[in-house]
């Protein structure tokens, strides 16, 4: 049974290539399931034991910097037996391939095999213990890839429903721009700071765009990145009353990584952020970098506040829309 799994999904990819090759695109379904849902094949046994155990280690592990625990993903197990059309169309597929006779272990990364837009992992692997080594090995490779294709699938909605004037405003102030669908207003816009929002009865959707000169040595340290945004949000954001605005959470210290998309290099800060003098509060992702000319540092941001709910898909929502930004292409 698992040789054939194995023939059938590997079938299921080599059709997948040949029709990109053809440079025809396959009549897919759209893919199912929940955001931020992922499907993992495996068989029971595996599951209830030491893999299953290394898979939510890695994939529903606690979602980093929110105000209350929540998991990276929602995992849902399906065996291999019962592997059938329902699952096969669903957004994101982890499939473990466990099978003696493997020759090549390892990761392998597809898309679009049955549905679109989808994920698939295939993780080609002897027995439990070596599918374990690969999750030790290529975890956070596979959990980025889950991570991206959330992301990109939030930037297509965009694109197809985009609210143009508000990239166009961000296009003005930065030289590039922005994607934010309709139901996303322009609050606020200054030469130096722009303040985007979805706000419904419950939640809003944040975004914060602005630039600042470089003055400091070391623009993208921690300590400069928190005082900066203090300071521009003190100065752009108040509260609902009078000696209050938004600042950065003095109880939990935002975490910073260097990082590269598209070419593009920034430094991603996650946090929290609080009113001062109030009790409101949420997590934040901003993303920082010099602009074109390396006179400015510009900061893109996203944040949410979302009191009665669960904020881990608010937060991956509009903390997509930062990886829909583009420069303005050369003439």
């Amino acid at each position: 049974m698992r040789i054939i799994k194995r023939i059938s999904i590997l079938a299921a990819a080599m059709l997948c290539l040949i029709s990109c090759n053809n440079g025809k695109k396959a009549l897919l379904p759209n893919a199912s399931g929940k955001a931020g849902e992922v499907i993992i094949v495996i068989d029971k046994d595996a599951w209830d034991g030491t893999l299953g155990n290394d898979v939510r280690g890695l994939l529903a592990r606690d979602c980093e910097y929110l105000p209350q625990r929540e998991p990276l993903y929602s995992l849902v197990n399906v065996a291999a037996g019962a592997f059938g059309d329902i699952f096969k169309y669903h957004r994101n597929i982890v499939f473990f391939n466990i099978d003696p006779s493997t020759e090549k272990e390892g990761a392998v990364y597809l898309s679009d095999v049955w549905s679109h837009p989808q994920c698939l992992i295939q993780i080609n692997a002897k027995d439990y213990d070596s599918a374990s080594a690969i999750l030790q090995k290529d975890g956070e490779t596979i959990a980025e890839a889950i991570e991206q294709a959330e992301r990109n699938r939030v930037i297509a909605n965009t694109l197809l429903y985009e609210k143009g004037e508000l990239a166009e405003a961000v296009d003005k102030m930065i030289g590039g721009k922005v994607h934010c669908p309709v139901g996303y207003d322009l609050k606020k816009a200054t030469d130096n700071f722009i303040w985007i929002a979805d706000e419904k009865q419950y939640s809003i959707q944040g975004i914060f765009v602005y630039k600042t000169p470089v003055t400091e040595e070391d623009p993208f340290s921690a300590e400069s990145l928190i005082e900066r945004r203090n300071t521009v949000l003190k100065e752009n954001v108040p509260g609902m009353f009078d000696n209050t605005w938004m600042t950065t959470s003095k109880y939990v210290l935002p975490g910073i990584r260097f990082l590269k998309y598209q070419g593009r290099d920034f430094v991603e800060m996650r946090g929290l952020w609080e009113v001062e003098n109030d009790f409101m509060g949420g997590p934040f992702v901003s993303h920082s970098f010099y602009s074109k000319d390396g006179s400015q540092i510009i900061t893109i941001e996203s944040w949410v506040y979302a009191a009665k709910f669960d904020k881990r898909q608010y937060l991956r929502q509009v903390e997509s829309l930062l990886y829909s930004f583009e420069w303005d292409k050369e003439e």
